[in-house]
C-alpha cells in the first residue's frame, strides 16, 4: 500500500470511528485506500509515488517537493517541478497521465527542491497565451530575482527563469475550465512564498510555508519570519473548506505540502497551532529573560518532537528561527 495513502486514510478512519456511519465510514475509506493504492502502485517509478487525488489532479510526491498536477483540456499545469536530478522521472510519470504538453508552471518558492525541474519540464512544453516554445513559468518577482541573481546558488539558466513573475498579492489564470490563483504570502518560509488555488479541482499547494515531515524552516537569511509563516498557514485555512458532517461522502479541500503526505483543512489548523505554541512558549522565555541556549534546554517544541523533530537538527533549527525571528522584530 502507498505510504502517503495509508497514512491518509488510517487518519480519516480513526478520526470518525465513533460516527453512527462508522461501517460506512471504513467501508468507503478502505474503498479509496484500495484506489490510491492501485493508481500509486501503477505509477511508481524511480522512488515516485503518484496519487490520484481528484479526477483531474494529481500529487506527485519523492521528486524533491510534492508536485500537484492538473489536467485538462488545455494540458498541464503543474505546481512546483521537482528537483532537477527527478526531471526525467517526473516527465516519464506525466506521460503515463496524459500525452497533452506542459502548459503551465506555478512555483511556490525558489527552492531547488521546487524549482531544480523548471528547466526541462517547460522545454518540453508549449505556452498557450505567449506561443513560445517553453512552458509558461510563474512565480513571484521574488522568485525571479533570486534564480537569476549573479551569485544565485545554485544557478540556472534562463529558460529556468520564471517568465511570468508578479508583484500583487493575488495572480490568476483561467486554465483547464478552471481559475488558478496564485497568493503571495509574505515574508514566511522566505520573502518569496506563494501558495496555489486550483478551485474547480478544490485543491491548494502550499510549498514549504507546511512541512508534514518537520517543523518549518523559517529562512530569515531570504526573509522569512515566525509571524509571516503563521499567516501564511492562516491563508492555507482560509482558502480551504472542511468537510460536511457525512465525512464518508466527501474530505473537502485538498492541501498538497511542500513534503509530506496529502493534508485537509484540519491538518493545516494543527500544523497552525502547532506552529503559534511553540512560538508563544519561546516569546514567553524570551520574556524571562533567558538566553537561546536556555530556551533550548527548556525544550519549548517537546510535545511536537516526536512528530516534527525527527529529522537531526530540525528541532533546534526551529526554535532558534523563531528565537531570532522574534527579537530581530523587536529592535
Amino acid at each position: 500500500m502507498a505510504g502517503a495513502a495509508k497514512e491518509q486514510v488510517g487518519k480519516t478512519v480513526k478520526r470518525n470511528f465513533t460516527n453512527p456511519m462508522a461501517g460506512w465510514v471504513l467501508a468507503a475509506s478502505l474503498a479509496m485506500c484500495g484506489a490510491f493504492s492501485a493508481r500509486a502502485a501503477e505509477l511508481d517509478s524511480g522512488g515516485l509515488e503518484v496519487i490520484k487525488v481528484r479526477p483531474d489532479f494529481y500529487m506527485i510526491a519523492g521528486a524533491g517537493g510534492n508536485i500537484g498536477v492538473n489536467i485538462g483540456s488545455d494540458g498541464i499545469v503543474l505546481a512546483n517541478a521537482g528537483s532537477a536530478a527527478a526531471a526525467d522521472q517526473v516527465l516519464a510519470e506525466l506521460k503515463k497521465l496524459t500525452d497533452l504538453p506542459i502548459r503551465m508552471i506555478f512555483n511556490t518558492e525558489a527552492g531547488p527542491d521546487f524549482v531544480g525541474g523548471n528547466l526541462k519540464l517547460a522545454r518540453a512544453g508549449l505556452a498557450v497565451r505567449t506561443g513560445s516554445n517553453l512552458a509558461e513559468i510563474i512565480a513571484f518577482d521574488a522568485v525571479l530575482s533570486r534564480m537569476s541573481a549573479r551569485n544565485a546558488n545554485p544557478s540556472y539558466p534562463g529558460d529556468a527563469w520564471p517568465n511570468d513573475a508578479f508583484l500583487a498579492n493575488r495572480h490568476a489564470v483561467r486554465m483547464n475550465d478552471q481559475g488558478i490563483e496564485a497568493w503571495h504570502v509574505p515574508a514566511a518560509h522566505t520573502d518569496g512564498d506563494s501558495v496555489v488555488m486550483f478551485r474547480k479541482s478544490d485543491v491548494v499547494v502550499t510549498g514549504d510555508i507546511m512541512n508534514m515531515d518537520r517543523f518549518p524552516v523559517i529562512d530569515l537569511d531570504k526573509g522569512g519570519t515566525i509571524e509571516g509563516e503563521i499567516e501564511a498557514l492562516n491563508k492555507v485555512i482560509e482558502l480551504t473548506i472542511a468537510p460536511i458532517p457525512y465525512i464518508y461522502k466527501d474530505v473537502g479541500t485538498y492541501v498538497v505540502p511542500g513534503h509530506g503526505r496529502l493534508c485537509e483543512q484540519m491538518e493545516v489548523v494543527d500544523y497552525r497551532d502547532m506552529v503559534v505554541i511553540v512560538r508563544d512558549n519561546i516569546e514567553d522565555l524570551i520574556k524571562q529573560g533567558k538566553t537561546l541556549d536556555q530556551i533550548k534546554a527548556a525544550h519549548p517544541a517537546l510535545a511536537y518532537e516526536t512528530r516534527f523533530g525527527t529529522e537531526p537538527g530540525a528541532t533546534d533549527a526551529f526554535i532558534e528561527s523563531v528565537y531570532k525571528s522574534l527579537t530581530t522584530t523587536k529592535k
